[in-house]
């Protein structure tokens, strides 16, 4: 049964991804996959919570959980581009490659990552609660890391209006993590292993705790967190910004400005 789910569920990945293909070589920017990309995980938590036979009231959970993080992931990224070009990333990606390189090499990717990652929502819509107190703990952990993206998108959208702002960002959640938006997502991620994976008994959390181990991996250390950096250390003043705030994990602020 969970094998014919995550089948169903990697479809649906593969069928957002695909749409989100043509759509780019309509527009010509293959950015538009940041937009996708919260769109494949509600598309996969929908899927799976139509087609699973687990708990039904925490099957309804996760695609609550999932699709508020994705669509507002979704709606924050598209109006974060809306006037602007490519990304130099995927300039810098995919250069002197052509569309059909791309559909495998971002698209396909992109849809094959999303469906590993939400394997504690898989877990979860095709298995019985055994542990239902990790269920709420787990919601918890998911409140922390919406609230940790969430504010610390809207904290640095009020930093990029503000004309008397100086040129490293570090108020707020900025101060207490150089990164608090990658931070709340692999927070929120842990959240839901623990609602859709442990919950369900040792070894259904073993299964899919590879979701949140490899969420966790790219945003720190692959295409998030040290991916920035590469470009953020050349500003001046990141020398102390960096030493005086960690990178991923927050802590108190400290020190003076």
């Amino acid at each position: 049964m969970m094998l014919s789910i995550a089948l169903w569920a990697l479809g649906a990945s593969l069928g957002v991804l695909g749409v989100t293909a043509v759509a780019s070589r309509v527009v010509g920017r293959y950015s538009v996959v940041d937009i996708a990309w919260g769109l494949a995980f509600v598309a996969i938590a929908v899927t799976a919570g139509l087609a699973g036979s687990g708990t039904p009231w925490r099957r309804g959970l996760l695609v609550v959980l999932v699709g508020v993080w994705g669509l507002r992931l979704a709606w924050h990224i598209g109006s974060r581009q809306r006037g602007h070009g490519e990304d130099p990333r995927y300039t810098e990606l995919m250069r002197g490659q052509g569309f059909g390189t791309a559909v495998w090499k971002v698209f396909g990717l992109q849809a094959v990552l999303a469906w590993v990652v939400s394997a504690p929502v898989i877990g979860g819509a095709t298995t019985s609660v055994r542990w239902p107190w990790l269920v709420w703990v787990g919601v918890v952990l998911w409140a922390v890391g919406l609230g940790f993206e969430a504010i610390g998108d809207a904290q640095l959208a009020a930093f990029r209006r503000d004309p008397q702002r100086g040129r490293i960002m570090d108020r707020g959640l900025w101060g207490w993590t150089r990164h608090p938006n990658y931070f709340g997502d692999a927070c929120m991620w842990w959240g839901l292993w623990l609602v859709g994976g442990l919950s369900s008994g040792a070894l259904v959390g073993l299964a899919t705790v590879i979701g949140p181990v490899l969420i966790t991996h790219l945003l720190r250390n692959v295409s998030g967190a040290a991916l920035l950096e590469r470009t953020m250390r050349t500003r001046p003043g990141w020398d102390e910004y960096a030493a005086r705030v960690p990178m991923f994990f927050p802590r108190p602020p400290r020190g003076d400005r």
